[in-house]
């Protein structure tokens, strides 16, 4: 009897001594988790002293604890913060990634249009003089047009149409220049520009220049159009609440270690997946659709850098309008003859005796052939092939996006190694198997609840609207705006934004000015003597000499 009284004073004396160790080691901890939580910003008085009954708490283990229900409600809202923050950084430098492209090719692409416009300007003064000046109106209306068309497309401008008035205005003008001993009515005109192509007194230039304009310029606002796309898309995806699962999951992965007194410690990775990849699922969705606009994106690059090459096309637009103005001068007798068979006679203009001398306004200017020394500085300080070579590399790089950031936040500091991480109850392996990214694989998620049956509206809304920017980039890529579809002008015939002639949909040739085109003759009135009229002979350089030299006084 006295062995068993000692023997039972000994338990409770070690029983003593280990809950004496407990209580110690129990302050302690608490006394880590004051510091830790106080460096949150969080009032040091709400932690505990030493442990407490967990009992109460509604997302942490029960039991002994460092944490009240207090502290739960803030570390919930901590975590919640501290969960969005890696997806905020990644989103926010994707945003500015491509705001800054945006912005490089816009500028490049606007100030391509004003030194091509500048240069066309400087040529035309130092070749036609007072001849360009006096209507240089209508040049200025051509480049104004055209930066209409890339600011606000088809909506503000049918491109092919305002070709067509612009051509048919120069030969309008150029008709009268080289028909100055007669007068022409209104109607005279219209007679004539119905058979503009019939008569081709631009030659070639102008169906030509329409295919590369058109290609180049669709090809260059749409692109431009999907680079400011992209932040708007991160953007309205990345600020997509979290689910109040989503908040109780990272509440119990993040901060219960701290309500357990274990306050360094990390969450297992594969546990850190599967909670990113259930708070994240609906993100993980838009992947599908974000990757072919990606691949619209780089396709269209290539477009860029190849035949719908937009500095190759505005650059050099100045020799070419200058091309076909020779052609026009060049061919203008058969033109004309062609004129008034088709429209009549016109009547002799009476004024047309009392013109200057040629000697006091002769022109002696003459096409000049384009000199690479003379262009402008580049635009913007760069190309366009370093810009699509920089920019696709950075939308290579931005695929797969939302499918890999739980992988991307999952990863260095912010996660532990191995089995000796944070599992979501204790400090041991994870044992569960990490489920795949998006809404439908949630359903057997073990450590956030989600409703696979009500997709994120916004989301959704995204997954839509990058749909049919891929569309638009697509139809681009063939030379088409696909706004002109809808266009009523486009229900009969060729199509309005086609860009192309077949065979040219069907192939990648490029058309190219390298070398003037030859001028097409058309059959003229014999003289007198049985010979034709030489387009290029002496007579032709009187005439244009005479009548580009009478020219700026009759249009005054």
């Amino acid at each position: 009897m006295k062995s068993l009284l000692v023997l039972s004073v000994a338990c409770t004396l070690v029983a003593l001594a280990f809950s004496a160790i407990a209580e110690q080691q129990k302050s302690k901890n608490c006394n880590d988790v004051r510091a830790a939580y106080s460096s949150k910003g969080f009032n040091i008085n709400d932690v505990p002293n030493k442990g407490v009954n967990g009992a109460p708490l509604k997302v942490c283990p029960q039991g002994y604890s460092c944490c009240t229900v207090e502290m739960e409600e803030k570390l919930s809202q901590q975590s919640h913060t501290e969960i969005k923050a890696p997806v905020s950084q990644l989103s926010t430098n994707l945003q500015s990634t491509f705001r800054q492209r945006h912005s490089h090719f816009d500028k490049f692409f606007r100030e391509l249009l004003k030194n091509a416009e500048t240069s066309l300007h400087n040529m035309f003064v130092r070749t036609y003089g007072m001849m360009y000046v006096q209507n240089a109106e209508l040049f200025k209306k051509f480049f104004e047009d055209l930066t209409r068309y890339y600011v606000s497309g088809s909506a503000a401008i049918n491109l092919e149409s305002m070709l067509s008035d612009f051509w048919a205005e120069l030969l309008e003008r150029m008709f009268r220049l080289v028909n100055v001993q007669y007068e022409f009515s209104d109607a005279y005109m219209e007679c004539v520009s119905r058979h503009t192509d019939q008569l081709m007194p631009f030659g070639d230039v102008p169906r030509k220049l329409r295919i590369q304009l058109t290609r180049a310029f669709v090809a260059a606002r749409t692109f431009t159009k999907g680079l400011s796309l992209m932040p708007e898309v991160v953007n309205k995806v990345s600020t997509v609440s979290a689910s109040p699962s989503c908040v109780r999951a990272a509440m119990k992965m993040l901060y219960c270690p701290y309500c357990s007194g274990q306050v360094a410690l990390k969450p297992c990775q594969n546990y850190c997946l599967n909670v990113l990849r259930g708070c994240l699922a609906n993100q993980a969705d838009l992947d599908t659709e974000w990757n072919n606009f990606l691949d619209a994106m780089l396709s269209l690059a290539d477009r860029l850098e190849g035949p719908f090459n937009f500095e190759s096309v505005m650059d050099p637009i100045d020799v070419k309008i200058s091309e076909a103005i020779m052609n026009m001068q060049e061919n203008s007798m058969q033109v004309s003859q062609k004129v008034f068979q088709g429209c009549g006679q016109p009547k002799p203009s009476m004024a047309f005796r009392n013109k200057r001398s040629i000697k006091e306004t002769a022109f002696t200017g003459r096409f000049r052939p384009y000199s690479p020394d003379a262009r402008p500085t580049t635009a913007a300080g760069t190309s366009l092939d370093r810009l699509t070579s920089d920019v696709k590399k950075r939308l290579k790089h931005a695929k797969k996006f939302w499918s890999t950031l739980p992988e991307t936040v999952c990863a260095g500091e912010r996660i532990a190694p191995g089995d000796e991480c944070w599992n979501g109850t204790a400090k041991s392996r994870y044992e569960s198997v990490v489920i795949g990214n998006g809404l439908a694989n949630q359903v057997s998620n073990p450590d956030v609840d989600v409703d696979i049956t009500k997709p994120d509206i916004v989301i959704r809304s995204q997954i839509a609207v990058l749909k049919e920017m891929t569309s638009w980039l697509k139809a681009a890529h063939s030379g088409n705006d696909i706004s002109f579809e809808t266009d009523e002008e486009a229900s009969g015939g060729e199509e309005s934004g086609s860009g192309c002639d077949p065979p040219s949909c069907t192939t990648d040739q490029d058309i190219y000015f390298s070398t003037p085109p030859a001028p097409r003759l058309v059959p003229v009135a014999k003289s007198p003597s049985g010979s034709a009229v030489s387009t290029r002979g002496s007579l032709l350089l009187a005439l244009s000499a005479l009548v580009l030299a009478l020219l700026a006084p009759h249009w005054r």
